[in-house]
């Protein structure tokens, strides 16, 4: 396992909408490892393949961030098919750090999933889950959170953004 860097706000591979994974390989095993390492280390609860510069639809989630191994999700060509309810709360990035935003999502999300033996599944998330499903199925069609607030508020969290990189 290796920790991949994280590309960020503003890099062009997170605007693509990404590609269907074919067949599964030793590769695909190898990033899905990669992947949970790096959220582990950014103490983010997922990412997706995006987010390291690989425009495949592929993303983990482990909502017990690294504690519990059976946490740990897949989501490969996943699809939302069902969502009910509403929850408001804090939501933040890996590819946007030290931004944090209220967003609303679904309270509760069913996504049919592919495992990598080609078999579909459909896995339900609720709160927390929820919102990280639909966090990281944004990423594989190429949307940032923020880009569910308007011009005003997207411009002004960009230029908190710019102006908190160029202090690093």
């Amino acid at each position: 396992m290796a920790v991949r860097k994280v590309i960020t706000w503003g890099d062009p591979r997170l605007k693509i909408n990404s590609a269907d994974v074919g067949e599964w390989s030793p590769e695909l095993d190898q990033l899905v490892a990669d992947l949970f390492e790096t959220a582990r280390d950014e103490d983010g609860v997922g990412i997706a393949a995006p987010q390291v510069g690989i425009n495949i639809n592929i993303a983990v989630v482990d909502s017990s961030c690294g504690v519990d191994p059976a946490a740990r999700i897949v989501l490969i060509n996943p699809e939302i098919v069902r969502q009910e309810g509403s929850q408001v709360g804090s939501e933040g990035c890996l590819s946007i750090p030290g931004i944090h935003e209220v967003l609303e999502r679904p309270k509760q999300v069913w996504v049919k999933n592919r495992l990598p033996d080609g078999s579909w599944v459909e896995l339900e998330g609720e709160d927390l889950l929820a919102r990280a499903f639909c966090h990281e199925v944004d990423h594989l069609r190429g949307r940032l959170f923020v880009e569910y607030f308007g011009p005003v508020k997207r411009q002004f969290l960009q230029r908190r953004y710019n102006k908190q990189r160029s202090r690093e």
